[in-house]
């Protein structure tokens, strides 16, 4: 992990998977909370799932990245979409607390996204490095020229 990009991401993923962990707690605990989980035993598993993903995803691994997209859209998807329908149908039906559910849950289907495209970008730059200190010497047509030259002017002589 030698990006900033990534380092974020994994500090979001970080606080996100906290804060799904304190709507679990409340919502065990029977506490009022301003949110409250779709599905009390799947958002446990989830946060299981997460904490696996968080390490894969450090250790840069596209499997982590993949599972973590697929278990936030899976839960967090269809809560969006009926949201955004009632949104688009009839905006006086949604309260306070179903906007702030509608954000929360955008955020939880937008970060695996980002996550995944930063694992991607890095793919790509894994597979393309560029190396300062070789490839002035390596990618550099002058020098080759340069040496080529070199080379055809060299006389020798034998004894």
């Amino acid at each position: 992990m030698k990006n900033f990009s990534t380092w974020l991401l994994v500090c979001f993923m970080v606080m996100y998977w906290v804060f799904r962990m304190i709507v679990a707690l409340m919502a065990q605990l029977h506490q009022d909370f301003f949110i409250t989980p779709f599905n009390e035993a799947i958002e446990i598993i989830l946060l299981f799932v997460v904490l696996v993903c968080l390490v894969l995803v450090v250790k840069r691994k596209m499997l982590g990245a993949l599972i973590y997209l697929v278990s936030y859209v899976l839960y967090f998807g269809s809560d969006v979409t009926t949201k955004m329908t009632m949104l688009i149908e009839d905006p006086s039906q949604l309260g306070l607390g179903d906007y702030t559910a509608l954000i929360i849950s955008l955020i939880g289907i937008i970060l695996p996204i980002a996550v995944v495209l930063d694992l991607l970008a890095d793919k790509n730059r894994k597979a393309h490095p560029k190396d300062k200190k070789t490839d002035w010497f390596y990618k550099n047509e002058e020098y080759d020229r340069k040496l080529d030259d070199r080379a055809d002017k060299n006389n020798y002589r034998t004894l």
